[in-house]
């Protein structure tokens, strides 16, 4: 652990595109900027009018970050969950359930916040960032 603010960087997830970290360490807080459903590769949009895959490649995104930190999804705490649409509230979180109790197997399930509201880039239907503690 470490009191110093470090930038986690990981091939996993998508490289932002302007002034801000993947993910950042300080006294054992990873925060996690928002992730869509972005190939880590080429930063393109997948599956266009897709929740349940859009859901499913965000929180992938947001696990290779807590992973690049060395962490696992046990360590998350807290996912903030952004929707364009109030009607997809009921596709994502059946996609988001199936999700996390696949990876939270301990079921101390993280706390979650959904917000409606208008995204960054017209393709993205959902985003969602993350709170961890690691413990080292």
């Amino acid at each position: 652990m470490t009191d110093s603010k470090t930038p986690v960087v990981t091939d996993g997830a998508p490289t932002p595109m302007t002034t801000f970290s993947q993910g950042v360490q300080k006294s054992g807080f990873l925060s996690v900027s928002g992730q869509g459903p972005q190939d880590p590769a080429t930063g393109a949009y997948l599956f266009p009018g897709d929740l349940t895959s859009q859901t499913i490649r965000t929180l992938d995104n947001v696990k290779a970050i807590v992973e690049g930190a060395g962490g696992t999804f046990e360590d998350v705490l807290s996912l903030r969950v952004f929707l364009t649409q109030r009607s997809d509230f009921a596709e994502m979180n059946a996609a988001y359930a199936e999700y996390i109790t696949a990876n939270v197997p301990s079921g101390a399930y993280p706390t979650r916040t959904t917000v409606f509201v208008e995204l960054p880039n017209e393709a993205m239907l959902v985003e969602i960032d993350a709170l961890a503690v690691l413990d080292r």
